[in-house]
């Protein structure tokens, strides 16, 4: 391996995506069990190497020299191999702060609460100060060293301005878990999370619904790759190729997530979207079959329609866990809020309006057999489908056009072939 990462579990990384759209050279990802750190670090077969969780503190042993940022912080990123030497670097502090300056966060006089105690929290704290906020604090589950425990949090500290979550809660594939109840937070004005896959976490997502500023991981990622970037090959790059980076990879990993009444089209919709783009489509009726080996209809009739729906908020949660995918859901998936969060984590969603009078009932919808029910239907969920979409596609107009309306809004095109 010439250049690459290095890490303890590596499923998750997009690092080799997005180096390899900032620089022609072959980034892989290594995963290296903690036993075998000191061997690796030993050999030194390597050109420039990226570091991450949990390894930012150990490799530090085995270095000749650490730049200022990466002292101060006690956590290296990035490392270069001169002539057999070692030198470790702290990219990660420059792209935290381009992220918090992307989410809009002024720091400046804040309070921040951090959330662990690692290599990346470390370096949240040294942002945060830096930014010029008036206290800085970290947060642990045993609140060992100079943090405090997540219950001292709650007490003491109601009035924090903003968190910074540098722990792995949330992450893929737990992406349901949340670190802290913000709603416990009345003044909270910002929340980061450096988690990117997700591409928004529960965290992310609960502070948006309330209208607080707030972003993940993923442009820090990027930004820091880019800083990265510039160790291993001594150029320098323009700001545009980290949003150009960052923006690539975000559309390419954001699900296209289609809702809307039965007969709507969005499977058919899905499947077109599917064939231009090569996406993979995921359809949750047809899950839902697999999974329970019987119709949607006499899942109705055996079971009732609550044991249907706890099937598909199974397959909608997995199906949502995935990047980069068509997700074609059920008309009534919007029903359960669970459901929407799920969609969101790694979706755009777009509502698939198609006008009642062109919804034709089938038997195979049980909930949607006849006229009268698609009416009604259409009466009790429009409202929903509006509120649960980041996008509302007219869809008076053939598939194809449906398909090209929302592949211009995913991808900001002004035309798609």
């Amino acid at each position: 391996m010439k250049y690459g990462l290095i890490g303890e579990k590596l499923g998750h990384s997009f690092s080799k995506e997005i180096h390899e759209k900032i620089e022609n050279y072959d980034y892989r990802l290594q995963e290296i069990a903690r036993e075998d750190l000191d061997d690796f670090m030993t050999k030194r077969e390597f050109v420039a190497i990226n570091v991450t969780i949990p390894y930012k503190e150990a490799v530090i042993p085995h270095l000749s020299s650490i730049d200022d940022k990466a002292k101060a912080i006690g956590a290296v990123n990035t490392i270069v191999n001169s002539n057999g030497k070692l030198h470790g670097y702290n990219t990660d502090f420059l792209g935290m702060e381009a992220l918090i300056k992307k989410a809009g966060i002024e720091p400046e006089g804040k309070k921040v609460i951090i959330l662990g105690s690692g290599g990346t929290a470390k370096t949240a704290f040294a942002v945060a100060k830096y930014m010029g906020a008036s206290d800085v604090i970290c947060t642990s589950r045993t609140g060992r060293g100079e943090c405090i425990t997540y219950e001292e949090l709650y007490e003491n500290h109601s009035d924090v301005d903003i968190i910074i979550n540098t722990t792995p809660c949330g992450m893929f594939p737990n992406c349901g878990d949340v670190p802290v109840e913000i709603d416990r937070f009345p003044k909270l004005s910002g929340v980061i999370d450096a988690i990117y896959n997700p591409l928004r976490t529960n965290l992310v997502l609960s502070a948006l619904k309330k209208g607080i500023k707030a972003e993940g991981g993923l442009y820090m990622l990027a930004s820091q790759a880019v800083f990265a970037a510039e160790k291993f090959t001594g150029k320098t790059y323009d700001l545009s190729v980290t949003d150009k980076a960052y923006n690539d990879i975000f559309s390419s990993k954001e699900n296209i997530v289609l809702i809307g009444m039965p007969a709507s089209g969005k499977t058919t919709v899905g499947k077109i979207i599917s064939k231009i783009t090569s996406r993979e489509i995921i359809d949750t009726d047809a899950m839902i079959v697999e999974k329970a080996q019987m119709e949607i209809t006499d899942i109705f009739e055996k079971y009732g329609e609550k044991y249907f729906r706890d099937l598909e908020s199974e397959c909608v949660e997995e199906a949502s866990a995935k990047n980069g995918c068509i997700i074609a859901t059920g008309g009534g998936a919007i029903l359960r809020k669970e459901n929407v969060d799920s969609l969101s984590r790694n979706g755009k969603i777009y509502f698939i309006d198609r006008p009642l009078s062109s919804l034709i009932p089938t038997s195979d919808r049980p909930l949607a057999s006849d006229e009268e029910a698609i009416r009604k239907r259409y009466t009790e969920r429009y409202c929903i489908y509006c509120d649960s979409a980041n996008e509302i596609i007219d869809a008076d107009c053939s598939a194809d056009e449906v398909a090209k309306k929302i592949l211009k809004q995913h991808y900001l095109q002004t035309e798609v072939q």
